[in-house]
């Protein structure tokens, strides 16, 4: 299997290049580019394709998810990891809406900063350990209306078969593997489900299917 390849962004040189080492030497992982601005982001990731964008959520020019919108907007897909020194919730929770595919805390050991990023440049949902609570309080107390059962049973079965494998925590290349379907239709199937159970991200919805055991065939 390649190395997975990077571009890292924070505006902390020393943050910046001792990941950039430990990602590389420890990790085994190719870090095309570790950015102290937002300015060529785009650019970068238009030229580099990498399977990961590592991301500060604080920065002077431009915080994090304001930048990911951006590059959303631009029509840059690059899945995003934040690394941030924030246990808010709140962050947190506007983190998940932007559809990041994991959330991880400065503060955590360096081999589980390593393990948790190659595991998210591989597709899978990564959350630090210390915010594991907030994350099921946050869905708890999230805007879903009606009841779980009614809305699983909303989904149809191709839905269901995606949303376990969400739950696996697959990336959508993965799944459509799996399935031998395209890409495309795993993603308009993700919003579908996303709609449906009223849930902003993938992170959400594989917590739901895990809370709920969701499976092909579930009622």
């Amino acid at each position: 299997m390649p190395a997975p390849r990077l571009v890292l962004v924070d505006d902390h040189a020393l943050c910046r290049n001792g990941l950039s080492d430990l990602l590389r030497q420890r990790g085994g992982m190719e870090v095309l580019a570790a950015l102290g601005d937002t300015e060529r982001v785009a650019a970068v990731l238009r030229e580099h394709q990498p399977d990961l964008l590592v991301l500060d959520l604080r920065m002077p020019q431009t915080d994090g998810l304001t930048l990911l919108r951006r590059l959303r907007a631009e029509g840059i897909e690059t899945p995003a990891v934040i690394l941030t020194m924030s246990d808010s919730e709140t962050d947190l929770a506007t983190a998940l809406r932007a559809g990041v595919r994991g959330y991880l805390l400065k503060d955590m050991e360096p081999e589980d900063v390593v393990t948790a990023i190659g595991n998210a440049a591989r597709g899978e949902l990564v959350v630090a350990p210390a915010m594991t609570l907030k994350l099921a309080q946050l869905l708890q107390s999230g805007p879903r209306t009606g009841n779980r059962q009614d809305m699983i049973a909303s989904l149809t079965e191709r839905e269901r078969q995606i949303l376990d494998h969400l739950a696996r925590g697959e990336s959508n290349k993965t799944i459509a593997r799996a399935l031998d379907i395209s890409h495309d239709t795993v993603k308009l199937h993700v919003r579908h489900i996303l709609a449906k159970l009223n849930l902003s991200s993938r992170v959400e919805a594989a917590v739901f299917a895990v809370e709920s055991r969701v499976g092909p065939g579930s009622r």
